[in-house]
């Protein structure tokens, strides 16, 4: 099995179309667009040896020297205030003050969160679309969408909440919606899939690659998608999924290679991790 996963890495995959080789199959490249700001690399290089065949000093801009223009100044943005206007995006304290209106005692008190917690999973704090009759009105209320996710009856609960009054003006309850995972959901499937048996390729995978054992989602980047039940094509663990809270994962190691564990669901609102069929 070992030999199967050397095999595969280097090889050259486009976006999530990674091969599956196993278990967690380590894919030894960097996606598009998916390299973190602290890795090394980018376009210094480049930017150096175009110096040098213009004549120039590495450092050294065009225009340097006499007659030389001086470095441009970058504006700071200005300070954001408590309260936005109009369809301004909504400021922090904004998004601060409508999720405590919108969690009340109630809501709080008879909820669970991913972990299990008291009070539901936050999702989203969003601007409110405007009323028909408000379109283009500049006078407008401004309203904020506020979404949770209750795992005690996996429902998912939408409140609005009018920003001047500080009312709640309107609450949905709906099962068998399954908006995307927070941060937060998808930190807590990876440690459920690294403390269950089917995370041994994943943290295989991992200290094939660093040398070190992987303990905690800390030490991996990783993004997950809603997965629904599909007749026939899972265990019978998973064929809730959709009603509950299901996850597939994207890992990947910090500075390094993607790890393909796509063939592993984690059932987040029973806590359970299964292997979909082949």
């Amino acid at each position: 099995m070992r030999k199967i996963v050397h095999r595969h890495l280097g090889k050259v995959v486009a976006g999530a179309a990674i091969a599956v080789a196993g278990t967690a199959v380590m894919v030894g490249i960097t996606l598009p667009g998916t390299a973190g700001a602290d890795e090394t690399g980018g376009t210094q290089g480049t930017t150096r040896a175009g110096q040098q065949a213009a004549g120039q000093e590495p450092g050294q801009e065009q225009g340097q020297g006499q007659g030389a223009v001086a470095p441009g100044v970058v504006e700071q943005p200005a300070a954001e205030g408590d309260k936005g206007t109009g369809r301004d995006p909504l400021t922090d304290d904004e998004v601060t003050r409508v999720e405590q209106i919108a969690l009340n005692k109630q809501l709080r008190d008879t909820s669970e969160d991913v972990e299990g917690d008291r009070g539901p999973q936050r999702l989203t704090v969003d601007l409110a679309d405007p009323e028909a009759a408000e379109v283009g009105d500049p006078d407008a209320p401004r309203r904020a969408d506020v979404t949770f996710y209750d795992y005690r009856d996996d429902t998912l609960v939408s409140r609005t909440v009018d920003l001047d009054s500080g009312k709640v003006v309107r609450t949905d309850t709906q099962r068998g919606v399954q908006p995307p995972l927070s941060r937060e959901e998808n930190v807590e499937a990876t440690n459920l899939l690294i403390a269950d048996p089917l995370g041994a390729g994943l943290k295989a995978d991992y200290k094939d690659a660093t040398g070190k054992a992987l303990t905690s989602a800390d030490q991996l980047l990783v993004t997950g998608g809603v997965y629904r039940a599909t007749p026939g094509a899972q265990p019978a663990v998973l064929d809730k999924c959709g009603e509950h809270r299901c996850v597939r994962l994207f890992p990947k190691i910090k500075n390094g290679s993607w790890i393909d564990a796509r063939t592993l669901v984690i059932d987040l609102s029973a806590r359970k991790v299964a292997k979909l069929k082949d």
